[in-house]
């Protein structure tokens, strides 16, 4: 006899119909379509959008197939890969920029450093690959962040330590910030993670545009950013040429 669990059935459900949609859908939408009441389809909903499983939209309350689900399909890069297929773009950034130029991913709730090329200049300088970042107050973790729902659920009901005066400790601010980092296609961090350190970076994502990891440039604030402490449009332009590239690599935005 087979134990099949209702529960489990229906949000399956949800997510069926989700899945066939060709865009968000409303909470009447979904009960319609499984024929059951409301006030259920809402109890079910909700559990699934509380583990990343369905988004939704906090103006129109509209749901759809939530980021965590569709990051369980896509194939798991190691550390390895990602630095392979990075290191001729890194080197370049890092030519470019005159900064040291990093790539990152995700592990264990923390930013780590896969791949790292020195500054190409003669002062010492220590090798960053295998260390680690802290998440909100650096612009490699930024992008992880705002892009990846995994990153952003460590974070969740924890205080955000202060590193500096510039540390941005506020959740609500930060989740502004984040937003903007999706919307512009990079993150800054100024003076947040060290005083008088800076850092930019963009998302590099793989074939099914889901971001994987995050390519930037660290070094003195006052080489990065202007008199004003803005980031210096060239350099942008720079890390975020590495981060498509990068991405190229990976099949991102290649067709066939």
């Amino acid at each position: 006899m087979s134990a099949r669990v209702q529960s489990v059935e229906r949000a399956a459900a949800i997510l069926q119909v989700l899945a066939d949609e060709h865009g968000p859908v409303s909470l009447a939408h979904l009960s319609a379509a499984l024929g059951l009441a409301k006030a259920t389809v809402h109890g079910l909903v909700q559990t699934l959008r509380e583990v990343g499983f369905v988004d939704q939209d906090p103006v129109t309350g509209l749901y759809a197939v939530g980021a965590e689900l569709l990051h369980l399909g896509a194939t798991p890069l190691d550390r390895n890969e990602l630095r392979a297929r990075a290191l001729n773009w890194t080197d370049a950034l890092a030519g470019h920029t005159g900064e040291s130029a990093l790539v990152a991913r995700l592990e264990d709730g923390e930013v780590m450093i896969a791949h790292h090329v020195f500054r190409p200049d003669t002062s010492q300088q220590s090798l960053q690959t295998g260390s680690s970042r802290p998440l909100h107050a650096t612009a490699l973790g930024k992008v992880l962040l705002a892009h990846d729902p995994r990153a952003s659920r460590t974070l969740a009901g924890r205080q955000l330590e202060s590193h500096t005066y510039r540390t941005v400790t506020d959740p609500g601010r930060l989740h502004r910030e984040l937003a903007d980092v999706r919307d512009l296609g990079w993150a800054a961090s100024v003076e947040e993670w060290r005083p008088g350190h800076a850092g930019l970076a963009a998302p590099v994502r793989d074939r099914s545009g889901f971001v994987i990891g995050a390519v930037g440039i660290e070094g003195r604030a006052d080489a990065l950013c202007d008199g004003h402490l803005r980031p210096r449009a060239t350099l942008v332009k720079h890390v975020m040429d590495a981060g498509r590239w990068i991405s190229r690599e990976l099949g991102h935005g290649r067709h066939g």
